[in-house]
C-alpha cells in the first residue's frame, strides 16, 4: 500500500483517486476550491444549478467501470440520460442541422441540406470506424517511450490520420456547412478543426458507439457520486486546501507543501492540476531539466473560453433550441484563425449554447429555464498586451446576450433572474490553467501521444499527471482514461516493488538452505 496524494478533483483526479483507493492505497485528495469538480465545478445561484465546464458525456462505460471495480453499481449513485439529437447546429442564418445518433436519421438530415453528400457521409463514417478500431485501444495505454509513438505512425499515415480534421472531412463532404458540421469535434477538446489531426475523429465513434448523455442533476451529480464512492473506499478529501509546492528531493516527489507551509509526505503524487502550471508553479525550476520555463512557454495551448451562466423566469420550450446547440458564424475559418493565432478578441463569435432544463427541469426553480453559453476566445498573452478582461468582460457578455435575444431567446434580458460569467482570468487564477487555456495543451500533431506531457513524469518517477494536458488529451472520456493509465502505472510499480522486496527477503533463507 502506498501513500498517495492527488492534487485537484476534476474527472481525471477523481477517477484516479477512486481507482487507487479501490486498489487499496492510502489516498488523500486536495482541492483548492470549496467543493469538488475542478472544471466540472457546479455553481448554485438563486435556485439554479449551473455546470461549470464539461456538459457532453460520452463513453458511460468508463464511469461504470469505476463503480464495478469497487463492487458497486453506478445506477445506485447517478443516472445518465441518453440524448438525441446529440447537437443542433445552426448556420449564420439560423437554419439548423440535427446531429443524430442513428445513421438513417443523419442521412435524412443531410437530405435537407445536400443529398449528394449522403454517400460521402457513409464513407466518412467508415473512415472514422477504421481510425477508431486501430487507435482507440491506445487511448488507455501510456506513451512513455519514443518507440510507443513510432509503433503507431505507419498506421496514422496509412489511414490519413495526420491530416487536419476539416481536411479529411472535405474529402468526403462537399457542402460548406456540412463540412463544418462533421469537423467541429476538435473544438470540444480545445483544438482548431483546421489543424487538429484527424486521429481525433475518434470522438465521432465514441459518440456513435455509446451515445451522448446528460447526467440527471448535471455533471455536478457525477462529481458528487464519485466523491461519495471515494470516501466509501476510505479516501480522504481536503477542500479549501491549495497546494503551493510539490516538494522534490533526490529527483523524487516526497510530498506537498500547503499554502500555510504545512508539509504532507507521500510515496506518490498525482497532479490533476494543469500540467504546465504544475511544472512551472508547483515545482522549483532548479529541479526541472525536461520542462524548464522556456519549454513551457514554447508549447502550444488550447483556446480559452468566455462562459455565461444565466437563468430565466420564463421557459423557452417553444424556441428552436435543443439540449446542446452550436451556433456558427459566417466567417468560421477566419474566426478560428484569430482565436488560435492571436491574443486579441475578434469582433465576431461562434457559440455553444447549453439548455439542460429542456431535459431536466429539476436543476432550476419551477417554471424557470437554465442556460450556459460559451464563446471560444484567445488565451492570455505571455506578457503584456492582449485582451483586458477586467474592462472587456461585461461588454462582451452583453453583446452575446443581445445576440441571443435577437436571434434565439425573445425578451431574454428582461427575464434573467440569475447571471454569472467566467473568462480567461478565471481559468488562469481559479483553475490554475496556464495562460488561461481552457483545455491545457493543444491537441496538435506535435503535441499528441509521446509528444504530449507524459502520464508519468519524464523527470520524477513517482509524479504522475492526469487530466486534459497529458495523454490522451481533453474531453471527459480522455481525462478518465488518463486517470486509468496513471492508476495502472502506479499499481504495476507497487506490485513490482513488492515482488522485489519479497525476493530480497527470501534470498537469505534460500542461501541458508544451501549451506
Amino acid at each position: 500500500m502506498k501513500k498517495v496524494i492527488v492534487i485537484g478533483s476534476g474527472f481525471g483526479g477523481l477517477g484516479a483517486a477512486v481507482r487507487l483507493a479501490t486498489q487499496g492505497h492510502d489516498v488523500q485528495l486536495f482541492e483548492k476550491r470549496d467543493r469538488l469538480g475542478g472544471r466540472a465545478y457546479q455553481y448554485e445561484i438563486n435556485g439554479f444549478k449551473f455546470d461549470g465546464g464539461p456538459t457532453v458525456i460520452t463513453a458511460p462505460y468508463m464511469f461504470e467501470e469505476l463503480f464495478e471495480n469497487a463492487g458497486r453499481k453506478m445506477a445506485d449513485y447517478m443516472e445518465l440520460i441518453p440524448l438525441d439529437p446529440f447537437y443542433r447546429i445552426f448556420n449564420e442564418e439560423g437554419k439548423s442541422f440535427d446531429y443524430r445518433h442513428q445513421t438513417e436519421d443523419m442521412l435524412n438530415e443531410i437530405e435537407r441540406w445536400n443529398p449528394a453528400d449522403k454517400a460521402g457521409y457513409l464513407k466518412f463514417v467508415e473512415k472514422t470506424v477504421e481510425i477508431f478500431t486501430k487507435f482507440q485501444p491506445y487511448t488507455e495505454k501510456p506513451f512513455l517511450k519514443l518507440k510507443d509513438m513510432l509503433a503507431i505512425m505507419p498506421d496514422m499515415f496509412k489511414l490519413g490520420a495526420v491530416q487536419s480534421t476539416h481536411g479529411m472531412v472535405s474529402k468526403f463532404i462537399k457542402d460548406k456547412f456540412l463540412r463544418r458540421v462533421f469537423s467541429f469535434h476538435p473544438l470540444l477538446i480545445g483544438g482548431n478543426p483546421f489543424d487538429t489531426p484527424s486521429i481525433y475523429t475518434l470522438i465521432v465513434q465514441f459518440e456513435k458507439q455509446w451515445g451522448v448523455h446528460y447526467a440527471k442533476g448535471g455533471t455536478g451529480a457525477i462529481v458528487r457520486a464519485l466523491g461519495k464512492l471515494f470516501e466509501e473506499l476510505g479516501g480522504k478529501i481536503h477542500l479549501n486546501a491549495e497546494v503551493s509546492e510539490i516538494v522534490i528531493e533526490n529527483r523524487k516527489a516526497v510530498g506537498i507543501r500547503m499554502g500555510d507551509g504545512t508539509f504532507i509526505p507521500a510515496d506518490i503524487v498525482v497532479s490533476n492540476g494543469d500540467v504546465a502550471s504544475t511544472y512551472r508553479y508547483l515545482i522549483k525550476e532548479e529541479h526541472r531539466r525536461v520542462y524548464p520555463n522556456w519549454r513551457i512557454d514554447a508549447m502550444q495551448y488550447s483556446m480559452s473560453l468566455f462562459v455565461i451562466y444565466f437563468g430565466t423566469k420564463r421557459r423557452y420550450l417553444d424556441s428552436k433550441l435543443a439540449h446542446h446547440n452550436i451556433i456558427l458564424n459566417k466567417e468560421y475559418k477566419s474566426l478560428l484563425a484569430k482565436i488560435f493565432g492571436s491574443t486579441r478578441l475578434p469582433d465576431d463569435f461562434s457559440l455553444y449554447l447549453h439548455m439542460p432544463t429542456i431535459t431536466d427541469p429539476s436543476i432550476a426553480p419551477e417554471g424557470h429555464e437554465g442556460f450556459y453559453v460559451l464563446s471560444p476566445v484567445p488565451v492570455l498573452a505571455k506578457n503584456l498586451g492582449g485582451v483586458d478582461w477586467e474592462k472587456m468582460a461585461i461588454p462582451y457578455r452583453d453583446r452575446i446576450l443581445q445576440f441571443l435575444e435577437d436571434n434565439y431567446l425573445p425578451n431574454l434580458q428582461e427575464n434573467i433572474v440569475a447571471l454569472h460569467h467566467i473568462d480567461p482570468l478565471h481559468f488562469k487564477n481559479v483553475l490554475n490553467s496556464y495562460r488561461g487555456a481552457a483545455f491545457s495543451v493543444r491537441p496538435s500533431l506535435m503535441q499528441s501521444a509521446w509528444l504530449r506531457p507524459h502520464n508519468r513524469s519524464e523527470e520524477f518517477p513517482n509524479l504522475y499527471f492526469v487530466g486534459a494536458g497529458t495523454h490522451p488529451g481533453a474531453g471527459v472520456p480522455a481525462v478518465l482514461a488518463s486517470g486509468k493509465i496513471a492508476a495502472n502505472l502506479i499499481q504495476a510499480e507497487a506490485e513490482s516493488e513488492a515482488a522485489r522486496i519479497s525476493t530480497y527477503r527470501a534470498a537469505p533463507a534460500m542461501n541458508a538452505g544451501q549451506d
